[in-house]
């Protein structure tokens, strides 16, 4: 009879697994590892943090860059009763950020405000001279028709052959998003249709490139938005808004530290990753090897390693001298001592540099060796997404109550999040606990209490980490149910006691290491659904707006400019020969995504 109760009972699902563990939490497992759960959980439970780092991406793709671009410029357009050149010219000069142009209104007034842009406080309406009289060009000095000359806004007027010469020259030379007026101690930003018509009629090539540097100049001179750093370039650009020290992901799969464009590298700030970086791959520590095994010939000067007892060692150029001392020497020698010279004197300089060099060399190796050691379990456990899909399969096909297993999924994309942030918490602790950035903001007793609070922190998250990955490796589709349901409560248990470490490490890092220092240093806040997907950036157009000549014109110049991003060039004219992303799961090694959810993971 009871035989027949559990065999009619109703599925398990992960989900409801989940909920009743955050309501009761209870752990049914082995006393021993359940009490450190437990333990850890209870303690976690009471420090809710709120996150107040807010951020939102989108990605600009060579579609909508003009649509996003045309957004800003209607909004100071229509606020400021500006024309669309003279928009730009002020978007330009203050970096695309709208909401600091009409902060600075408030306090600088109008007047103010346009003049440090470049746009003339009084301009005229006409782009040419209308007298019927010859006007006489202050460049050349030769007098030419009124047709034949330009008038800036500023009312400064040239013939049209000096304007072009000028404009070919200053958009060859990258300025062409700010040109300026060529009269003398004259600050007004010229006319960009004025530029564009003059231009276009004598070199075409030239004026595409003027048109595609205003495009990009959306990107290029936006502190809010930046390309995407894939290769091959995708051509797509992120967009964030609110805090910029955040970790995001292109819609192409690549995912980056926002702030410096590097790979996501959180715990670490920018500029650790960047030391962590170097010192990885130049010769710096080589050169600490040299020093600690070898001492140089006091005759050639070359590197020179004992491979023997005797402390007389001889040098490939014939060279014999003392290895204790580094002095040169005769051949003639016992055991104990060396004919002709004695170095019992005691040299202190020379042995605190090589014991200093030789601790130097072992703190670096100690950091990379465990950091290298969890990107190598990264890459390792990577491996494991095909291999549990087909155990999920398998486990679903047999009969079992237990249908749902959602959680093993979950459970894996918690790891490669939490091993993540455990890899580069190496390199973090590194350089926070090292003299190289911090020698003179801590004293040695505040270092090492920070030291021993994270390393704590450090070492408790890595003993979690390593059993919620022993328990995704198992093969449970050959457990029974009552296997299967005790690895799925120890699955979802390390999975929230992995999320409530590295959150409590983050603000570890936050609160307790990084704040009261003077020097200033910045980190992506750790994000439990992880990185930052940017969508897809959506802006309704005003029809009346669309069907405007200029933007049927500004649209046509975008599929043909941005059209040809893969071969674009710079400011400076040189070819940047970009191709396409290819999709990441198509050819060569695959990006394994560390941020698809469970939902979500059959599809990739």
């Amino acid at each position: 009879m009871g035989r027949d109760a559990e065999e009619t009972s109703p599925p398990v699902s992960s989900s409801e697994l989940e909920q009743e563990e955050d309501d009761d939490d209870c752990y049914l497992s082995d006393q021993e590892d359940d009490a450190l759960e437990e333990s850890v959980l209870q303690v976690l439970e009471d420090e809710h943090h709120e996150d107040c780092h807010w951020s939102a991406s989108c990605v600009i793709t060579k579609e909508s860059l003009l649509a996003a671009q045309r957004e800003d410029l209607r909004k100071v357009m229509e606020l400021l009763g500006l024309r669309e050149h003279h928009a730009r010219t002020l978007l330009i000069h203050y970096r695309w950020d709208v909401e600091r142009i009409f902060e600075l209104l408030d306090q600088k007034g109008r007047d103010r405000l346009f003049s440090e842009a470049g746009i003339p406080l009084q301009y005229t309406n006409n782009a040419g001279t209308t007298s019927s009289a010859e006007v006489t060009c202050n460049v050349c000095y030769d007098d030419v028709p009124p047709s034949t000359a330009s008038e800036m806004d500023c009312g400064h007027s040239y013939c049209n052959d000096c304007w072009t010469e000028y404009f070919i020259v200053k958009i060859n030379e990258g300025q062409s998003r700010r040109v300026r007026c060529m009269a003398p101690k004259c600050n007004a930003i010229c006319d960009e249709a004025i530029i564009r018509k003059l231009v276009i009629a004598r070199h075409p090539d030239i004026a595409e490139r003027f048109e595609r540097f205003l495009l990009e100049s959306y990107i290029e001179d936006n502190d809010t938005v930046k390309w995407c750093p894939s290769t091959p370039h995708c051509g797509n650009a992120i967009r964030v808004k609110g805090d910029i020290y955040c970790e995001v992901e292109c819609t192409c799969g690549c995912q980056f530290c926002f702030n410096c464009s590097l790979q996501a590298h959180s715990p670490c700030s920018c500029m650790m990753w960047e030391l962590w970086i170097k010192k990885c791959r130049d010769e710096s520590e080589t050169v600490n090897w040299i020093t600690v095994n070898t001492k140089p010939c006091p005759k050639c000067h070359k590197p020179v390693e004992k491979n023997g007892g005797c402390n007389l060692v001889a040098c490939i150029c014939g060279q014999a001298f003392c290895w204790l001392c580094g002095g040169a020497t005769g051949r003639d020698h016992t055991w104990s001592s060396i004919s002709g010279h004695s170095c019992g004197r005691f040299t202190d300089d020379q042995t605190k540099k090589t014991e200093q060099a030789r601790r130097d060399l072992y703190r670096y190796m100690h950091y990379h060796n465990r950091y290298k050691a969890h990107t190598d379990s990264l890459k390792q456990e990577a491996k494991l997404k095909n291999e549990i899909q087909g155990k999920i399969s398998i486990s679903e096909n047999k009969e079992s109550k237990i249908k749902d297993y959602s959680w093993v999924m979950n459970g894996l994309n918690r790891l490669f999040r939490s091993r993540r942030v455990l890899s580069y918490s190496y390199p973090f602790a590194f350089y926070m606990f090292g003299d190289e950035i911090f020698k003179d903001e801590m004293t040695p007793h505040e270092r090492e209490v920070k030291q021993n609070l994270f390393e704590d922190q450090q070492q408790q998250l890595e003993f979690n980490v390593e059993r919620l990955s022993g328990f995704l490796e198992k093969d449970f589709q050959l457990f029974t149910d009552d296997e299967v349901m005790d690895t799925m409560k120890h699955v979802i248990n390390l999975s929230n006691v992995v999320d409530k470490l590295c959150k409590q490490m983050y603000q570890c890092i936050e609160n307790d290491l990084l704040y009261p220092l003077r020097t200033p240093h910045n980190i992506a806040p750790y994000k439990s659904k992880g990185l930052d997907r940017a969508s897809e950036l959506n802006i309704s157009w005003d029809s009346a707006e669309q069907s405007s000549q200029s933007t049927k014109r500004s649209q046509n110049e975008a599929s043909t400019v941005l059209g040809k991003r893969g071969s674009s060039s710079d400011n400076r004219g040189h070819q940047s020969n970009k191709r396409e992303r290819v999709d990441a799961n198509g050819g060569g090694s695959a990006l394994f995504d560390l941020n698809v959810p469970a939902e979500v993971v059959d599809k990739i």
